[in-house]
């Protein structure tokens, strides 16, 4: 796939509302609701309710592109900024989430899929994603 970064956000959306999720606007930088938060850091910040089961969403399955700031914490990467390429301040973050209706090995199949067919990748040379996810099995119970 050699489309702009733009064409792969849309087709990262598409994709996961082809397999019924729901998009969600990018929310707010700098967080309105919680305290906790002097910046949006992750995708998972605005469902933060959801998977504290403090609040509930019409849908069970979400996809969004979130805008983040690094701004330090668990991965506190800070001094990188500036000196490698994948080190920024601001950046987006392409996810989908689930809210119980699937768990890790569907996850995993969404994104080989997503990865190998929509955006092209070729299967034998996504070895770490192959081992790291898709001989994954749920536990039996």
């Amino acid at each position: 796939m050699t489309n702009s970064t733009h064409e792969l956000r849309q087709a990262f959306i598409r994709y996961f509302e082809q397999h019924g999720h729901q998009a969600v606007p990018s929310s707010a930088l700098i967080p309105q609701a919680d305290p906790t938060l002097l910046f949006t850091n992750a995708g998972m910040n605005q469902f933060k309710r959801v998977f504290l089961g403090e609040e509930s969403r019409a849908y069970k399955r979400a996809v969004t592109v979130q805008k983040c700031l690094r701004a330090g914490g668990k991965h506190n990467d800070l001094e990188n900024v500036g000196y490698t390429r994948r080190h920024h301040t601001f950046f987006e973050m392409l996810g989908n989430f689930s809210f119980g209706d699937y768990f890790k090995e569907e996850a995993i199949l969404f994104g080989w899929e997503f990865l190998t067919r929509t955006v092209g990748l070729e299967k034998r040379k996504s070895v770490g994603l192959a081992a790291a996810g898709l001989r994954w099995r749920r536990p039996a119970g």
